[in-house]
């Protein structure tokens, strides 16, 4: 990528997961915007959880980078515009710094190869002082396309356990940048992989723990001098859309619906005109709909709620009875059927679109990379959920679905009328072709196909 003047901007990873490599990045976004400088946050790969976290603590949209689901240059271009509006950029790995799809492919370090930035390692120090030493070296030295320049320790009690760690850092040529103590103030809950969403978590009270707790330990003003890169040019933005009047795109938002990347927010808003939404609060559609999605997120947590709010339920199941066009994922397919059952079997009444019954009984993970091959047509996506089809009659569309390595998983993709569902999260922020189509298909009744 081309480049212009010299931004912090830095990749902060880790040698595994549950090093608190998401803790920290909340805590810096929030303490470097104290600075007075508009940090963009960044996530890689296709979590919509931490994304939600950084959003709140930097102020602004964080942003997947994600190398499976969509190519290096779309990742390139989303970094380089949302950059160019920021003083800084902090992008929060995934995994391991090496843990990719295949190998290091969609990896951490490979998203910050692709980028060009510098990577900071968050080791989890607690029983570990010299030992740490060569860990660095591995990491920093194992592959040439990137530049690791320092490194900032978590669980770490006392100043002389840290001096360990400095001198381990010194001795391998890693610049040393501080440590966060143990703290049950800094702590987020989690649910299923990620860190969880609940309401009744204090996010704002943890996220200004931690920035006021990091400018003791950590050294912010060398961190931001030690990456300091060249910031790429940003292309031209493609001209909006004109002609016939403007599609009407109403998308599910409130604590029921929150799996969304904001680059398919983004595509949605330039193909038409985005309402958002409760399923929870609002008594109906938005008037004038002309295509509903429905995205994931945690229906089995409200499906009380959900439930009760019969007129919502109707005036969603009237607009796809009357032929209306309609996406939803994961937890909005599950919203569609006909019954939710939670964890306890206790069994909920939904919108009865589909001819199916979600459970959360016995819930097991289904985790992956997939790839959608769909009339002429190749999107990709992840699967996350607990839930499974426990008695349904829907009908897989002729798609063929497989996983980042290229075999077929059991993930349909179903349509019934003009209402397509699957459990797989699709990302069309770099293609929209799959949403285009929808919006293009014929308008019939919702029969079965």
């Amino acid at each position: 990528m081309p480049a212009t003047s010299e931004k912090p901007q830095f990749l902060l990873a880790a040698p595994s997961s549950g090093s608190g490599k998401t803790t920290l990045t909340l805590g810096l976004l929030r303490a470097l915007a104290r600075r007075g400088l508009v940090v963009q946050p960044f996530k890689c790969g296709p979590d919509y959880l931490d994304t939600h976290h950084h959003t709140q603590a930097a102020g602004r949209p964080s942003l997947n980078l994600d190398l499976f689901m969509a190519s290096a240059g779309h990742a390139q271009a989303t970094y380089a515009a949302a950059l160019a509006a920021a003083d800084a950029a902090v992008v929060e790995g995934v995994m391991g710094l090496f843990d990719g799809a295949d190998r290091l492919r969609g990896s951490a370090a490979d998203v910050a190869e692709q980028l060009g930035i510098p990577v900071i390692l968050v080791v989890n120090a607690k029983a570990m002082a010299y030992s740490v030493a060569p860990l660095l070296f591995g990491f920093k030295n194992f592959y040439p396309g990137i530049r690791l320049v320092g490194a900032i320790f978590n669980f770490v009690n006392t100043a002389s356990h840290y001096h360990f760690l400095r001198e381990a850092c010194e001795d391998v040529g890693v610049e040393p940048l501080g440590y966060l103590p143990t703290n049950p103030n800094f702590a987020i809950p989690s649910r299923h992989l990620g860190l969880s969403i609940d309401t009744a978590v204090q996010y704002e009270a943890i996220v200004e723990a931690l920035a006021d707790a990091l400018p003791q330990t950590v050294d912010l003003d060398r961190l931001l001098a030690v990456t300091r890169t060249a910031a790429p040019v940003a292309a031209p933005r493609p001209p909006a859309a004109v002609g016939a009047a403007p599609r009407r795109i109403a998308v599910a938002r409130d604590a029921a619906f929150t799996f969304t990347y904001h680059q398919n927010l983004q595509a949605l808003a330039r193909l038409g005109e985005v309402a958002y939404f409760s399923p929870l609060a609002d008594a109906a559609l938005p008037p004038g709909t002309d295509f509903l999605y429905l995205p994931g997120g945690y229906p089995e947590l409200f499906a009380e709620a959900l439930s009760a709010n019969t007129a919502m339920r109707a005036s969603i199941a009237a607009y796809c009875a009357g032929g209306g066009r309609a996406y939803a994922e994961c937890g909005g397919l599950m919203y569609l059927g006909q019954q939710l059952l939670d964890a306890q079997g206790h069994s909920f009444a939904m919108a009865g679109v589909l001819p199916c019954t979600t459970s959360m009984v016995g819930a097991k993970l289904t985790l992956g990379y997939r790839s959608v091959a769909w009339n002429d047509l190749t999107i990709k996506g992840h699967e996350f959920h607990y839930s499974s089809l426990a008695d349904h009659g829907l009908t897989p569309a002729p798609a063929v679905v497989t996983n980042a390595r290229g075999v077929a998983v059991p993930t349909p993709l179903y349509r019934r009328g003009n209402v397509w569902a699957s459990y797989v999260h699709l990302y069309w922020g770099e293609n929209p072709a799959f949403i285009e189509a929808l919006l293009a298909g014929p308008v019939s009744a919702a029969q079965p196909e």
